[in-house]
């Protein structure tokens, strides 16, 4: 099935008012729904809110943001509070929505644009499995409102990994306008598109190209899928976060994030009725300290600079590179050892400023191993399973 041609704009579109009061509703909906679930029937803890919420509070004008903010945890939760056993709802109801937004003021369920909501990249493989156009024009439609940015896993999609749509929309979230790195500053570079396809068939409104998401917030779980371990101990993050960190334009902040007890609301091992999800448990949320890329992180963002320098110069055309798409660029920018080993190491850097983060909150050390890619690379494409390595549940979506 082939995707009808989709439609441009001039940069700064915004979508329509409808669109607008829908992703409202949809959305204040499911923050109050997540937040009564959690509030109501377990004993939550969130740590480090004010200072985040303050974070959020110096964000809220378009005009005062000057970067863009990632948030980035685990997953220790297979989906959402209201949970079925349906892709759009663990998309909907399922990560950031039920934890992040949840815990924060109920301000953060006001209308749109909301600047203290986050953009969330989620599995999108309910459009994989309809076949019918109408529907998927629907769930695209559905996933627009609700701020979800749809991503394909290569386990169950040969449209997934690192340079796939959404993560140009990602990063084009974190940046600022136009879409031009200022290290390669040529206005013929820039292409203004007001949706976007993940695969051919689906379309989704590109909120990138709406000024007021310019330096929005973009939340990640670089783990890519559930991983609940008996200690908490994470796996090897995988590489998306790097390409936020290194390619957005400025760098942006990063908060990183910790959470606990959603693992035991809904465990991988649970027994009949699987779709309820199991009440009365502790949840942690803990928020850490803003990151500034620029210093952290700057020694690898001037490497990535000097390196995209070094293969695209400034020649027009062919090998042209814009902010947040690598279509164009040499192989040596996707797959070339440089390339590959700055990622390893900004990624390496992201986790372990989370692993900070659950060492303060009274978690024992990990097993150094446990953060390399290597470590896990026998255990095979399963979609469910037991780890072989450490005993943790996994789950891949």
């Amino acid at each position: 099935m082939s995707a009808n041609p989709l439609p441009t704009s001039n940069p700064g579109s915004r979508p329509s008012l409808p669109w607008r009061l829908g992703s409202t509703a949809l959305m204040g909906a499911t923050g109050a729904i997540s937040r009564t679930l959690l509030y109501g029937f377990n004993d939550v803890e969130v740590i480090g809110l004010p200072g985040f919420m303050e974070l959020l509070d110096r964000r809220k004008s378009v005009k005062d943001r000057k970067r863009g903010l990632i948030t980035d945890s685990m997953i220790p939760s297979s989906g959402g509070f209201c949970r079925c056993d349906t892709a759009s709802s663990r998309i909907t109801t399922g990560g950031v929505l039920e934890l992040t937004i949840c815990v924060l003021r109920t301000s953060m369920f006001g209308p749109p644009p909301n600047l203290k909501r986050a953009f969330v990249p989620c599995s999108s493989r309910v459009v994989q499995i309809i076949d019918n156009q109408s529907s998927i024009r629907f769930l695209s439609t559905f996933f627009s409102l609700g701020q979800v940015l749809p991503t394909h896993r290569i386990l169950h999609s040969s449209h997934g990994g690192l340079f796939q749509p959404t993560m140009t929309q990602a990063i084009r979230l974190l940046s600022s306008q136009p879409f031009a790195p200022s290290f390669l500053a040529r206005p013929s570079f820039v292409s203004h598109e007001s949706h976007f396809t993940t695969n051919g068939i689906d379309i989704h409104l590109a909120p990138s190209e709406d000024l007021d998401r310019k330096h929005s917030w973009v939340h990640a779980f670089p783990e890519g899928f559930v991983h609940q371990h008996r200690s908490l101990d994470m796996r090897y993050f995988k590489w998306g976060v790097s390409r936020m960190i290194l390619e957005s334009e400025p760098g942006p902040e990063l908060v990183p994030m910790f959470i606990n007890g959603t693992q035991k609301i809904m465990p991988e091992d649970r027994t009949f009725p699987r779709f309820l999800p199991r009440m009365g448990n502790k949840v942690t949320v803990a928020f850490g300290e803003s990151i500034d890329t620029e210093s952290a992180f700057g020694d690898l963002r001037g490497r990535w600079k000097e390196l995209v320098s070094r293969h695209c110069g400034r020649t027009e055309g062919e090998g042209a590179v814009t902010i947040g798409s690598l279509d164009n660029a040499p192989q040596e920018l996707k797959y070339g050892p440089e390339a590959t080993a700055l990622r390893i190491e900004t990624t390496r850097r992201v986790r372990d400023e989370v692993s900070k983060l659950r060492r303060r909150l009274g978690h024992p050390d990990e097993d150094p191993s446990f953060a390399f890619a290597e470590t896990w690379a026998n255990e095979g494409a399963k979609p469910k399973y037991k780890s072989e390595v450490d005993g943790s549940l996994v789950r891949k979506k």
